[in-house]
């Protein structure tokens, strides 16, 4: 692993299990708590459980990456909107997995009225963090679509 000699800040979660299998995710930098649970009858559904969490991650990873590549070019997006779906399966254990998230975005404005759009597509799915540490092990499908449903990209 190549790591840069500057200094790279840490997240920090702290769980507390409240009760059964809802946890308090307490963060460091001062953001209101969030209960993480599994839906019912395993859990009380009091919240995401953390195939949401994971999915929604990568959603908005990739949202803000090509809000920020767009950004580079003085483009709003114009609103965009974001459809997150993982695809869970079982492995050769009969164990419950995710075996791929399918992310579609949406921009708000159709394709005519970005400039450098073609760049954008082109590099920001390098820039997301979370998209690209997970996806050698779960392959992550990106679809973006301007605001009259034309596909502009789709990788897998």
């Amino acid at each position: 692993m190549n790591v840069s000699n500057r200094e790279i800040s840490h997240s920090v979660v702290d769980l507390e299990q409240v009760q059964g299998f809802q946890f308090k995710a307490v963060f460091s930098d001062g953001m209101p708590e969030l209960y993480i649970d599994e839906p019912q009858p395993t859990g009380t559904g009091t919240g995401p459980n953390p195939e949401q969490l994971l999915a929604s991650s990568a959603g908005y990873c990739l949202a803000a990456s090509l809000s920020f590549a767009l950004g580079k070019f003085k483009q709003e997006t114009g609103g965009m909107k974001v459809h997150v779906r993982s695809i869970p399966g079982r492995n050769e254990e009969s164990r419950l997995r995710i075996f791929g998230i399918h992310v579609t975005i949406t921009l708000g404005k159709p394709e005519a009225a970005y400039a450098h759009l073609d760049r954008a597509l082109m590099e920001f799915e390098d820039f997301c963090v979370i998209a690209e540490s997970i996806r050698s092990a779960i392959p992550i499908r990106v679809i973006v679509k301007d605001s009259e449903c034309k596909t502009l990209k789709e990788s897998d």
